[in-house]
């Protein structure tokens, strides 16, 4: 309709230019009126330009949610215990020797002789004799005898009967309640934030721009001309599939060791201290003073003088120069190594093994079935149609060739650069037969 009117608008718009140059080159004496029909017959043939309408359709997208139903399995946990024999080790130290091998560096002695050329000096003694006649001091020994009188201790020994307390350890056996610790796996869930690639429909402004119209204007020297004007464009929204990234809460569940404590009887063997009294004979010895009499001899000493003759020899001694030969032994050391064996005591720690009975509880997961309900988009094609105008030129030519009155014998003149001659108005692109792909359907994750 609006392609239409524009053409209704330029054809009168044509002729209304045409009239006014008339006008003026009669300067003004003339009128539209007084120009006979068949002056304003065209008298060449012209193009003109035939509407047509075509129906056209293009394909249009819709979103649909349909529902879906799929088969989720859920984890659930059951706690059993069951009897579990452990076997435990206590350490036991032992002494052991081995034998230990090691090199000694013994020492060998060699003895040698080597002779040996020296002077001496010999001394050659001679005995001669001298009178030394001196005077002694004789002593004289006489013997007596008095009485000692001491007072001694005289053991006397009794046999008596003691107390003897000695402390024993008596054994008793005592049954206590132990702690004992063990570790067991118990599922602990956490929560991470996992990212995933989401489709979400976002509504996005497009500008189209106006379209031309025609509209009259007046240039500089008052002519009014037509000229093509684009009106201001429109705006419409339209939806667009764009992937994001959103953030999902995944559960996580992992086994944490946990430490838990149990009391188990345990016979206990401690030694309690216990004083025995026993009876024993002990044979006493006690000193009893009892007085002693007895002679002791003793001498007395005097001294009686007498001169005793003596001759004394004495020697003198004269150095004669003797030359001698001597052996003198050189002992040489020289180092044998020697292997000796020792024994040294190391102390070895052995496991002892031992049975410990215990129950241990344990998470037996199983897998239970769920039905659950998702909505995934679908994208439904649907034909929409509308209606295309096209211009189609057509060539016209005039019934008659001249004017048959002489007031009509001025030919058109030729069309220049910046003449009225009216403009064409611009035919509207079609629209695109096939519009751009349907989106990709988006993935819904459950």
């Amino acid at each position: 309709m609006r392609k239409t009117l524009a053409l209704a608008f330029a054809a009168v718009a044509m002729l209304a230019v045409n009239d006014s140059a008339q006008a003026c080159r009669y300067f003004g004496a003339a009128s539209y009126n007084c120009c006979p029909t068949t002056a304003c017959q065209p008298t060449a043939c012209y193009t003109a330009c035939r509407v047509e309408r075509k129906t056209c359709y293009r394909t249009e997208y819709d979103q649909v949610m349909e529902p879906q139903q799929y088969t989720a399995y859920r984890t659930e946990y059951e706690t059993v215990y069951e009897d579990k024999q452990e076997t435990c080790y206590r350490m036991v130290n032992e002494t052991v020797y081995r034998d230990v091998e090691y090199t000694v560096q013994k020492p060998v002695y060699e003895t040698a002789e080597r002779e040996e050329r020296y002077t001496v000096r010999r001394p050659i003694v001679e005995t001669a004799y001298r009178d030394c006649s001196y005077q002694v001091q004789k002593p004289v020994w006489e013997t007596h005898e008095r009485e000692c009188r001491r007072t001694v201790m005289r053991p006397v020994v009794e046999t008596i009967e003691q107390e003897c307390r000695q402390t024993v350890m008596r054994p008793v056996t005592e049954t206590i309640n132990q702690e004992r610790c063990y570790t067991v796996m118990k599922p602990v869930t956490t929560y991470r934030t996992v990212h995933r690639m989401q489709g979400v429909w976002e509504t996005r402004q497009v500008q189209k721009p106006g379209r031309c119209r025609p509209c009259w204007t007046t240039d500089a020297c008052g002519i009014p001309r037509m000229t093509m004007v684009q009106v201001p464009g429109k705006t419409h929204c339209r939806k667009v599939w764009r992937l994001r990234r959103v953030a999902c809460q995944v559960p996580c569940t992992q086994y944490v060791p946990q430490v838990v404590r149990q009391n188990c009887p345990v016979q206990v063997t401690r030694y309690v201290p216990e004083v025995v009294v026993n009876k024993v004979p002990v044979k006493v010895c006690k000193m009893v003073p009892e007085v002693v009499v007895t002679k002791v001899p003793y001498r007395t000493c005097r001294w009686v003088t007498e001169t005793v003759a003596q001759k004394v020899p004495y020697k003198t001694c004269r150095w004669v120069c003797e030359e001698k030969v001597r052996k003198v032994p050189v002992q040489t050391c020289r180092m044998v190594s020697e292997k000796c064996t020792r024994k040294v005591a190391e102390c070895v720690t052995r496991k002892v093994p031992y049975t410990v009975n215990h129950r241990v509880a344990r998470c037996v997961p199983k897998q239970v079935p769920v039905t659950c309900t998702r909505y995934v988009a679908k994208c439904v094609a649907r034909k929409v149609p509308y209606e295309v105008c096209t211009m189609v030129p057509t060539t016209v030519c005039p019934t008659t060739s001249a004017c048959s009155t002489g007031n009509c014998d001025l030919s058109p003149a030729p069309q220049t650069r910046g003449s009225n001659k009216p403009l064409a108005p611009t035919p509207e692109p079609e629209p695109e037969a096939n519009p751009k792909s349907a989106p990709a359907k988006p993935q819904v994750s459950a």
